[in-house]
């Protein structure tokens, strides 16, 4: 739809994913929903075919493919699953990202290696309960220990991704200089992940609970300085966004597809659905929000890949995708009526799984007030 000019390697890249999902992604996808849970050997497939660090450079174990190849790997995964979609997103775009874009040298050969060939599995860990939206209000501490040479860290996380199943995790505390990031080995003694929360969708991603208890880190394991973590947190979640719009993106298209055949397919009225304008302009919607959402994926994919600030367009990309997708899902329901509240067909469950991405990486309303902030800035030249 959108004619963006990928290289011959991305369209490469897109084919494998793509047959990817529909051998080993679609034919389970129900059953991740039912069970709540992704299976081991997925996972493993996943990252035999270097999909778990797709993004980044081959130096790491990469595969060199930067955001664009990530968004073109998250837009076909999601036409599958968004469950699977999202245990991606969390370990790779945000968890390992944190890694990549704050740490030093030696951090990137120990610990965004193992993460980037899909060896070891990661998390981000920002939020906490009185620290979602207010994500500077956080109250987890890191306290330096001299004589160790450890930062010793207490508090509790809430709603991380990948929380139960992560072998690493950048997670982010509140020091004497403000907010710093850490890379913890979650087989560290205190470090201790809660039961799974019970979602409404997105149910075969684990969303935990953490608890630090006197987690002793070493020193080497602060990612970037003291005090700047903020920073680092906000500009790991630009990347974040960028691939939650191309997971909105993928579900979007293939919503619209399973909706067009319906329509083709079901008889009313002696007549196929599709005659009736209500459910031509439907399509129409639909087709309009995945060109509109393919455009703004890419083009801040590729400004993001120029090193181009991109936190503005993130924002974009968030927002509009997230909506869309809410809005596309509703459609497709609509379209294939009883059918589409029926567990019988995967409509319902893209449904459930299309509500949280107006929620999670920034709810909406903040996507807003970061735009806005950028505007009023500027004084509203784009």
């Amino acid at each position: 739809m959108f004619e963006f000019k990928f290289t011959e390697e991305q369209q490469m890249l897109r084919d494998m994913v793509k047959d990817f999902t529909n051998n080993e992604i679609k034919p389970i996808a129900k059953k991740i929903d039912e069970d709540e849970e992704i299976p081991r050997d997925l996972i493993s497939k996943l990252a035999e075919l270097g999909i778990l660090g797709v993004s980044f450079p081959e130096e790491y174990g990469g595969g060199g493919f930067g955001e664009v190849g990530y968004c073109i790997t998250q837009e076909e995964i999601a036409r599958g699953c968004m469950s699977t979609a999202t245990l991606i997103g969390a370990h790779q775009s945000i968890g390992a990202n944190s890694i990549y874009i704050g740490g030093n040298e030696e951090q990137k050969k120990k610990y965004l290696t193992p993460l980037a060939t899909g060896e070891k599995i990661a998390a981000y860990c920002l939020t906490e309960a009185q620290a979602g939206s207010d994500a500077f209000n956080l109250r987890t501490k890191a306290e330096f220990d001299e004589k160790a040479n450890e930062w010793v860290i207490n508090g509790e996380k809430l709603w991380i991704t990948n929380g139960s199943i992560a072998d690493l995790v950048s997670l982010y505390a509140r020091t004497d200089k403000g907010i710093s990031a850490f890379i913890i080995d979650t087989s560290t003694p205190g470090f201790h992940a809660g039961p799974a929360e019970k979602k409404m969708g997105i149910k075969g991603s684990k969303t935990n609970p953490l608890t630090l208890d006197n987690v002793r880190v070493p020193a080497e394991n602060l990612l970037g300085r003291d005090g700047r973590g903020f920073l680092l947190a906000m500009k790991v979640l630009d990347a974040g966004r960028l691939g939650l719009g191309a997971a909105c993106l993928g579900a979007s298209k293939e919503l619209l597809e399973m909706s067009t055949r319906y329509a083709k397919q079901r008889k009313q009225f002696d007549q196929f659905i599709s005659n009736f304008q209500a459910v031509q302009f439907m399509l129409a919607e639909m087709a309009i929000m995945i060109y509109n959402m393919e455009s703004i994926v890419y083009r801040t994919a590729v400004d993001y890949d120029n090193k181009k600030l991109t936190s503005k367009q993130s924002a974009f990309v968030k927002y509009y995708c997230s909506e869309s997708l809410d809005t596309i899902a509703d459609y497709a329901v609509q379209i294939h009526g009883g059918m589409g509240y029926s567990k019988e067909l995967p409509i319902e469950r893209y449904y459930r799984d299309s509500r949280i991405n107006k929620i999670f990486e920034g709810t909406n309303e903040i996507q807003k007030s970061i735009i806005a902030h950028e505007l009023l800035k500027k004084n509203g030249v784009m």
